[in-house]
């Protein structure tokens, strides 16, 4: 095995002969492998690349970390630990098995396999599946028109901006060799950015079938920042994004062909940005506090702006209606009169909603009054056994150490709920 690596970067291209393939390929960029064979193959593919071609046979080097069982163990046969590929490919796909051993790894430092992360990995392709899917039909089959491009909406821009960025980001990671790390950032913009805030950013224009030129506009910026993420997504999940960049718009026969996309000055949109990042903060702001206050999203209020970019929310009334459950949004007027409300305080603005529009205040007063009650008993429950000797005395210690654990949560707990009832007068 020794003789026969170290002759593999010519001998498997023609050598001795002189051929096409060997003229192309030798020397090569980059080899790849696991730091433990470092002397037993890799030196000696250089030193016999040097004694018969002349010259190096590669001019880096990246070594990866081994991929050990869930208890750290390396795999083998002797201790039966190990794990066939093809066997997780047939359940989970190939695509979620690359993307597992790509991902949340430090260069050259072993990883230990867990059948949860490549579940993790398969869902995440699920949802690019089905967000791709969901643009295919709301395509309805057609090119959008080129001057779709004059009617972006500051939400276009922004997601035209983060990609821009992203595609930044992802290049300087791979020349890098931080392949991990540009993966996670793609999980992160898909997920997070692409899927959870810009779709549901727009489907209020999808679905509205007056306003051609905003829809229009919403169809080309989704298929565009699909397209262009499939291509840098695809060193990771090949079949996946071939399939999803195939029924996209696109030039060239396949997306392994096609141009590696650019960072473009033009997409650089930093006020957009900081608009939408403001949105975003002020919208997780006011579902947090709808959540601590037990109110269902079916139940809309009206969202009362102050601060030096009230205006500016007014202006994306639209997104805080769909997604902070608006009834009404508007500025606070100078001298309102604001008892009755619960605030909520951000960097960008200070949202004021009319705490009678939220609960019931007779009955939140009363289920604020009950969970008290309960968590005052819970209290006494448990410093009954602290105060008791013998319980503290005989019991392990890690056992009370629990207890007064649970004693300090319980105390928390009677401070917020307090805090609520004093807020609801």
């Amino acid at each position: 095995t020794w003789f026969s690596s170290a002759l593999w970067p010519f001998s498997t291209l023609g050598w001795p002969d002189k051929t096409e393939d060997l003229d192309y390929f030798y020397p090569t960029d980059v080899l790849v492998t696991g730091y433990d064979i470092i002397f037993f193959w890799v030196i000696r593919m250089i030193f016999s690349g040097y004694e018969q071609m002349g010259k190096k046979p590669f001019s880096t080097v990246l070594f990866h970390g081994l991929v050990r069982d869930s208890q750290g163990r390396k795999m083998s046969k002797s201790l039966g630990n190990g794990i066939d590929p093809l066997e997780v490919i047939d359940k989970y796909g190939a695509d979620a098995l690359r993307l597992t051993l790509i991902t949340g790894n430090a260069p050259g430092n072993d990883m230990r396999f867990y059948y949860e992360r490549v579940e993790a990995s398969r869902n995440f392709a699920n949802k690019v599946w089905n967000a791709s899917r969901f643009i295919q039909m709301n395509m309805e089959g057609k090119t959008v028109p080129e001057n779709a491009w004059e009617h972006l909406q500051p939400v276009d821009k922004w997601i035209l901006s983060r990609y821009n960025d992203l595609v930044k980001e992802v290049t300087e990671n791979m020349d890098r060799y931080e392949l991990g790390i540009a993966a996670e950032k793609l999980y992160s913009f898909i997920w997070d950015t692409y899927c959870d805030w810009y779709i549901e950013l727009t489907k209020p224009r999808l679905q509205n079938k007056e306003d051609q030129a905003a829809r229009e506009g919403a169809q080309r910026v989704l298929s565009y920042v699909l397209s262009g993420t499939m291509q840098l997504l695809h060193p990771f999940m090949p079949f996946l994004t071939e399939t999803i960049w195939q029924a996209l718009p696109h030039q060239g026969d396949s997306i392994m062909r096609s141009a590696w996309p650019t960072w473009k000055p033009e997409l650089c949109f930093e006020a957009e940005e900081q608009q939408m990042e403001d949105l975003m903060e002020v919208i997780r702001a006011i579902r947090n506090r709808r959540s601590e206050m037990n109110v269902p999203p079916s139940k809309k209020a009206q969202l009362l702006f102050a601060g030096d970019k009230a205006d500016q929310f007014v202006a994306m009334a639209p997104l805080l209606e769909r997604l902070a459950y608006g009834s009404h949004v508007a500025v606070v007027q100078p001298g309102a009169d604001l008892s009755g409300t619960v605030s909520v305080v951000t960097g960008p603005a200070t949202v004021y909603i009319p705490l009678s529009e939220l609960v019931d205040l007779e009955k939140e007063k009363a289920r604020l009054q009950g969970e008290k009650d309960k968590a005052e008993q819970n209290l006494q429950r448990i410093l009954g056994k602290l105060q008791n000797e013998s319980f503290v005395s005989k019991a392990p210690a890690h056992v009370v150490e629990a207890e007064r654990e649970k004693a300090e949560k319980a105390r928390q707990l009677i401070a917020k709920l307090e805090e609520n009832l004093k807020n609801m007068k």
